[in-house]
């Protein structure tokens, strides 16, 4: 029997990159994309027809967040496992607050989001084992999570050039080509980019510049 299956992400590139993993699996199904939590219900409400929601947690409009616990009360049999590139302890649990019957990193390989999606489907919960080491802590010691003021970030003129380039998928090459800069430049941009936002990696960067509004 086949997993139908939607992706939820306002990223096209990373719904293409996620599509693709499933794409190796005869029984994951990909019925279709939303790019936000509001398009999502639309979808919905034309096509039930699904067991599963691949859920990104960053999105405009709305959130994954938001739209778990709206599609937890509306279709309480879909099965949501949060696809991000944040593993933070907030987004954690928020998300299995929501509703969320699983919770992986969008670096995982197509094997293990494979195996997590069958044990969804069967009644298990998917998560990474750092994310489950960090539910358990939560569950010992809850925490509240007040609303804090988001620390600004200030990237130059050419850095957000840089990364909305790099959001697109492109590689330092192509890049540099449409900025006119030499492969080099643009590599040390993405080097400040990574130093400013405090983060390690490409999808970590996007993210982050999507949430304090920055691309």
């Amino acid at each position: 029997m086949s997993v139908r299956i939607a992706i939820v992400d306002d990223n096209v590139f990373l719904q293409k990159a996620i599509a693709e993993k499933l794409s190796f699996f005869d029984d994951l199904v990909l019925k279709y994309t939303a790019v936000n939590g509001k398009d999502l219900l639309t979808k919905l409400e034309a096509n039930k027809n699904i067991d599963l929601i691949l859920m990104d947690i960053e999105m405009p409009e709305c959130n994954g967040i938001e739209a778990t616990k709206m599609v937890k009360f509306k279709y309480p049999q879909l099965k949501i496992i949060m696809l991000t590139v944040f593993d933070n302890d907030e987004n954690i649990f928020n998300a299995i607050k929501a509703g969320a019957d699983g919770y992986l990193l969008k670096e995982v390989n197509p094997k293990d989001l494979h195996q997590g999606i069958i044990e969804t489907i069967n009644g298990g919960a998917a998560m990474n084992p750092s994310i489950a080491l960090k539910t358990l802590k939560l569950l010992r010691n809850p925490v509240e999570f007040a609303q804090v003021e988001q620390e600004e970030v200030k990237l130059s003129t050419r850095e957000i050039e840089v990364l909305e380039q790099l959001s697109k998928g492109l590689n330092y090459n192509v890049i540099a080509d449409n900025l006119i800069l030499s492969p080099s430049t643009v590599r040390k941009h993405i080097e400040n980019i990574y130093t400013k936002l405090q983060v390690h990696n490409k999808l970590e960067a996007i993210e982050k510049a999507k949430s304090n509004n920055l691309i």
